[in-house]
């Protein structure tokens, strides 16, 4: 397998990616459009018959074929339950092709405006569809996706930032003692006995489009975890908003799916693993050309100063009382 610490995209080629998509049966009508993604490498283009498609090359040495399997088929269940998803084209029975050492899917473009997480008739809608998504994952447990558990989501992220000579050496003690504390926290919190699901994994509301209603995309952090998981990063703002949205978001939820109150307590543990695998996420990235380029700010003072800020407030965030669900009369 490739080590995913050090493997960056410069053999991936305009004419490896051309010579790709031509031996999968397509003839394109139109150069490739680059799209922001920083994982993998993906790709807009039109073939003869002028559909717009994307493929996505994934990064090598981050998912098996199982997984990524098992991901494609996740999506394509909930796309035959008739839940507004994209799910991966099959070419010749294959929705997973490779080419020279690299995998790669591709999906029909799908447009649509931004979701608007702030808009309560979008958001019920939103969670009318979660609850949905829910159902079926309930049903159909992965056998291979990772699951949102502290190992994957501290433990490693720690021994990552641990290992290199990412933070300045007057911040390592700090920023360890303040980690150090909240893996302990986090790691209390989510002994939790809740129902694990299988989920999206990373439904933020840049992952919703907008059309006639919501279109869920990017399924590749698909995973195993408790529901709220998918359901917390809808949530922003004051307590007050943040209540009213998760009242809002549940209205629509629970018509298909019953929603565990304790999960609430798991927001900001949730929220913690979130902000600590990202920062290892840049960690192991880094040899990769486009990490430096993109986040200049990551190996600096400043961003380390703020981040152990960041760190603290969330230990403060872990001690206060969870969100709580509007009695019902």
């Amino acid at each position: 397998m490739v080590d995913d610490m050090r493997f960056n995209y410069a053999d991936l080629t305009p004419d490896l990616i051309m010579d790709a998509l031509e031996r999968s049966g397509l003839c394109l009508d139109s150069g490739l459009t680059e799209l922001n993604s920083y994982e993998n490498r993906v790709y807009q283009f039109q073939d003869e018959t002028r559909r717009r498609l994307v493929v996505k090359f994934y990064r090598p040495g981050r998912w098996s074929r199982d997984q990524i399997l098992e991901e494609h088929q996740f999506a394509q269940q909930l796309h035959d339950a008739e839940i507004p998803v994209a799910a991966p084209l099959a070419f010749a029975g294959e929705t997973l092709l490779t080419h020279q050492g690299y995998s790669f899917a591709i999906w029909q473009s799908v447009g649509g405006r931004q979701f608007e997480v702030d808009n309560l008739d979008q958001l019920e809608w939103v969670g009318r569809y979660l609850g949905r998504i829910h159902q079926i994952g309930a049903s159909r447990p992965f056998q291979h996706r990772v699951r949102l558990d502290v190992t994957n989501m501290l433990h490693e992220p720690r021994q990552v930032l641990a290992s290199g000579e990412w933070l300045p050496s007057g911040l390592q003690q700090p920023f360890f003692a303040v980690l150090d504390e909240l893996i302990e926290r986090v790691g209390e919190a989510m002994t939790l006995a809740v129902a694990q699901i299988s989920l999206h994994g990373d439904c933020h509301p840049g992952n919703i489009l907008w059309r006639d209603g919501p279109m869920f995309v990017d399924f590749d952090d698909c995973r195993t975890g408790p529901a709220i998981q998918d359901l917390w990063m809808m949530l922003s703002g004051e307590r007050h908003e943040q209540q009213i949205q998760l009242d809002t978001l549940l209205a629509g939820y629970e018509e298909f799916m019953s929603f565990d109150s304790r999960e609430l307590a798991l927001v900001e543990p949730l929220r913690a693993m979130r902000i600590i695998h990202y920062m290892a996420w840049l960690a192991r990235r880094w040899e990769d050309p486009a990490f430096p380029r993109h986040f200049p700010w990551f190996n600096t003072d400043h961003y380390w100063r703020q981040q152990i800020a960041i760190l603290h407030d969330q230990l403060d965030a872990l001690k206060a009382p969870p969100l709580s669900l509007a009695p019902s009369w």
